[in-house]
């Protein structure tokens, strides 16, 4: 089976704004994402989504007539191509996703089908006051999730103590939380020194009192040392969500750097490249459970890939009600996804990803 072309389709919550209840017009709440499609010579179509996919034109030339079945030359194509641009990784994600549907199997089968669904925790966004984020943390124990993620600003982390405080005060001991320093990304023109080791290693502290289950990102990837001197002292120490190759990768593992190793497979290092992440972290008995912070097709795949691994205590669902919902993350597709009563995601029994194109969206573009 061949591969016969490669398209991208930009789409944006103004093309229907109906399917996102909470969607407001002001530009800058408006959500965008780019679908890509993998087509064959036996007319099976793989999707993927993750980045914008911008610079990739003229390289399509590359996959075009390729085994659709060739992984390993796919990844190292895009490893190259990579090198030159952004993170093309949605191309393996659809290639994957057309494998599944002509193997008439899930992803995670593919990928050795350990599991059929993972406990989500729910990923917060923004940042609230601590009664705010106390009074989320009851709404999110109610939808059934028995973790969540909050993210603490840099320039004040005496709020995210006091943030920690009042939501066991709110929940108790029932919800397992995660705290997110964001110290191994930022926003384009962002400046800012990183946190130094001893102003992190004051909140770790704190976050131990909390019964936190990981810090993430507390440092920058590449201070691997320090990354290592902040393990061991009761909280897990968690990163790498988009690191952007597998030698990077590898040197972590080898450094034992982390607890938990969050390689977002569409916007890090691919999914092929997951099976050795997770098989490494295991060994290390380590965590891989990947980020995700996209859309739902980009959540579909950590799930996938995840799921037929096996062994993630948690996967990460982003959540943080009223403006971001399922509705609007996962706009792209015909129903959101969603967790169960008992806050678990699972794989839906579709070959490949699993996931159904949102026609309304398709027709306007």
């Amino acid at each position: 089976m061949k591969i016969t072309n490669i398209r991208f389709i930009p789409v944006s919550t103004e093309l229907n704004p109906p399917f996102c209840p909470n969607w407001d017009p002001n530009p800058r709440t408006r959500f965008s994402a780019t679908i890509t499609e993998v087509e064959t010579d036996s007319g099976i179509t793989g999707f993927g989504s993750g980045d914008t996919m911008e610079g990739f034109d003229g390289y399509e030339r590359h996959f075009i007539g390729t085994d659709l079945f060739d992984v390993k030359n796919h990844v190292r194509r895009l490893e190259t191509i990579s090198f030159h641009g952004g993170r093309y990784w949605p191309i393996e994600a659809a290639i994957w996703d057309a494998i599944g549907k002509a193997k008439a199997q899930t992803v995670a089968e593919l990928f050795g089908g350990a599991e059929t669904f993972i406990p989500a925790y729910a990923s917060t966004g923004a940042v609230m006051t601590p009664e705010q984020r106390a009074e989320s943390a009851i709404k999110i124990k109610s939808r059934g999730f028995k973790a969540m993620k909050i993210r603490v600003p840099q320039n004040d982390l005496e709020l995210g103590v006091r943030t920690l405080k009042a939501i066991r005060d709110a929940v108790g001991s029932d919800l397992e939380l995660m705290v997110d320093l964001n110290q191994a990304w930022r926003m384009p023109g962002d400046t800012r020194d990183s946190l130094d080791f001893k102003t992190v290693s004051n909140f770790l502290d704190a976050c131990v009192d909390y019964g936190v289950f990981w810090l993430e990102e507390p440092l920058p990837m590449e201070d691997i040392e320090g990354l290592r001197k902040l393990q061991g002292r009761g909280v897990r120490i968690a990163g790498g969500e988009m690191v952007r190759t597998i030698h990077e990768v590898r040197q972590l593992l080898d450094a034992d750097a982390l607890d938990v190793y969050q390689m977002d497979v569409v916007l890090s290092v691919g999914l092929d490249h997951s099976r050795e992440i997770a098989e490494k972290a295991k060994k290390l008995g380590k965590i891989f459970t990947p980020h995700t912070w996209s859309n739902g097709y980009g959540l579909m795949a950590n799930l996938q890939v995840t799921a037929g691994i096996g062994g993630a205590p948690f996967i990460e669902f982003p959540f943080d009600p009223p403006t971001w919902t399922e509705a609007r993350r996962d706009f792209l597709l015909s129903n959101p996804i969603e967790v169960d009563s008992e806050g678990n995601l699972h794989v839906p029994q579709i070959p490949g990803m699993g996931l159904v194109a949102n026609q309304l969206i398709l027709e306007k573009v």
